[in-house]
């Protein structure tokens, strides 16, 4: 599933979900309700995206909204990272994707002993 584009400028798509990504989403969307995802840029988490409920992670002009994933049903997961960190992954084009293991204490996902985790590759021109 591939994400709006949202980045002014942009002609492609910068994040999109696997499979297995999308089916754990809507899992927490039953659960949960609205998600979002903030990229993390911090060194304990391994700068893994973290799925929040909407609205629980504060942004700012501080941050860049990558994408907006549309699970259907008027499901739309806003994807987000801070303008600072951008800077340096602009070229790259995000795939969120769900892994077994322990993820972030602070991500919905960790009590389902799977993590969410980001493959990476350069933008097409």
């Amino acid at each position: 599933m591939v994400a709006s584009v949202t980045v002014p400028g942009d002609v492609s798509p910068r994040v999109e979900l696997t499979p297995a990504a999308s089916v754990l989403l809507a899992t927490l969307w039953a659960t949960h309700g609205p998600l979002m995802f903030h990229q993390s840029g911090g060194c304990c988490d391994g700068s893994a995206p973290m799925c929040y409920p909407a609205g629980d992670f504060a942004t700012s002009a501080a941050d860049v909204l990558l994408g907006e994933l549309d699970l259907g049903s008027g499901r739309v997961v806003q994807f987000w990272m801070s303008a600072e960190q951008f800077r340096y992954w602009r070229h790259t084009h995000l795939t969120v994707d769900v892994v077994p293991g322990r993820g972030s204490g602070f991500s919905l996902e960790a009590p389902e002993g799977v993590r969410f985790l980001i493959r990476s590759r350069l933008m097409e021109e």
